[in-house]
C-alpha cells in the first residue's frame, strides 16, 4: 500500500484533513471514499477521520489502497525506459495490443506486465495512461495507482504534457512545418476508421503539428506532435492530406514495403504526479522502422 506523507503548513492548519488532501493530491471522489471507509488517513501516526483538523507542523499520512489486475501472466519481453513506485514507462514493441480485446484476448502488454510484476515481486493494478495502437511502437506509460493515473490524465487534458511521434508518410509535403487543425469523428457504428468531419457530424477538435525531418523519393520522415489526443489522430490527419502512413492499410497507406503503419511514439513529457519534477521519456526507434528509413534513404533519387 503506497503512502503519501507531508507536514501541515500554517495555511493548512485548522482545515479538515480531507479537504487538505483533496487540494494537495487531487484524489478522485471514489478514492477519497475508499480512504474514508478503510481508515487510511493518519495524523501524527494515529488514524483519524477526514473531518479532523491539525496544527502547523503535524505529520499527515494518507495511504492508497492496494488494487490488482487479473490478467494471465505471459512471458513477453518488456523494454523498461523508467520505473519508480508510482508508474512504469516501457518501449512497446509493434504487433501487440495494450490490453485484451475481443479479437486479442491474450498476448497483450497487460499479460506481459503481469509476468514482469511476478519477476520483480510487485503487485499493482495496471492503469494505462496513454494508449498505442497494436502496430504502433514506442512510449507507453502505466500508472501503479489511481492517483497517478488521474493526475497524468489531468495533465493531458490541460495540455501540460507533450507527445511526439516519428512517422513515415507517403509522398511529400508542400511545407516543412505546419499545423493540421481539422475535427475528427467516428461516422458509423462497427466501422474502425475515423474521419475528418465538418465539425457538426460527431467531430471533435483535433490538432496535429507536423515537422518534416527528411525527404525520400516517394515518402517523407516527419516528427509529429499531438496537441489533442483523438483516436488514430495522426493516421487520420495525414491520410486526409493525401499522405497516409507507409504500411497503414486501414487509411490507404502503401503496402508491401512495410508490414505495419510506420508510426513510433518517440517521447512523452510530463510532470511527475507526486514530485512535480519535469520529466521526458524517450523510446528507441525499433529495428524494423530503422531498416525502412535506411532502405528509403538508399533508394532516394
Amino acid at each position: 500500500m503506497e503512502k503519501f506523507s507531508f507536514i501541515l503548513s500554517e495555511e493548512e492548519a485548522g482545515i479538515p484533513l480531507k479537504k487538505v488532501i483533496k487540494n494537495k493530491y487531487h484524489f478522485s471522489s471514489r478514492l477519497m471514499t475508499k480512504i474514508k471507509y478503510q481508515d487510511l488517513l493518519m495524523l501524527n501516526d494515529e488514524k483519524v477521520p477526514g473531518y479532523k483538523t491539525g496544527n502547523a507542523g503535524d505529520k499527515v499520512t494518507v495511504s492508497i489502497p492496494d488494487e490488482v489486475s487479473h490478467f494471465e501472466p505471459e512471458d513477453i519481453p518488456i523494454d523498461v525506459i523508467y520505473e519508480d513506485s508510482d508508474f512504469l514507462v516501457i518501449n512497446k514493441q509493434p504487433g501487440i495490443t495494450c490490453h485484451p480485446t475481443k479479437g486479442h484476448k491474450t498476448h497483450t502488454m497487460a499479460n506481459a506486465i503481469m509476468k514482469y510484476m511476478q519477476d520483480t515481486d510487485q503487485s499493482f493494478k495496471i492503469r494505462f495512461i496513454n494508449r498505442l495502437d497494436m502496430d504502433t511502437s514506442g512510449v507507453l506509460m502505466i500508472g501503479k495507482n489511481s492517483f497517478v493515473q488521474a493526475e497524468l490524465i489531468k495533465q493531458m487534458d490541460k495540455d501540460t504534457t507533450e507527445k511526439k511521434y516519428l512517422a513515415v508518410a507517403k509522398g511529400k509535403f508542400p511545407e516543412k512545418s505546419f499545423l493540421i487543425d481539422l475535427p475528427i469523428g467516428h461516422p458509423l457504428e462497427g466501422v474502425a476508421r475515423e474521419v475528418v468531419t465538418d465539425g457538426s457530424d460527431r467531430g471533435y477538435p483535433s490538432k496535429t503539428q507536423v515537422d518534416v525531418l527528411e525527404e525520400y523519393k516517394d515518402a517523407t520522415l516527419v516528427q509529429v506532435t499531438l496537441l489533442t489526443g483523438r483516436t488514430h489522430q495522426i493516421r487520420v490527419h495525414l491520410s486526409h492530406l493525401g499522405n497516409p502512413l507507409i504500411g497503414d492499410q486501414l487509411y490507404g497507406g502503401p503496402t508491401g514495403v512495410f508490414n505495419r503503419q510506420a508510426l513510433h511514439a518517440l517521447s512523452f513529457s510530463c510532470y511527475h504526479p507526486v514530485t512535480k519534477e519535469p520529466m521526458t521519456f524517450e523510446a528507441k526507434i525499433p529495428r524494423d522502422l530503422e531498416d525502412l528509413m535506411a532502405t528509403l534513404k538508399n533508394n532516394r533519387a
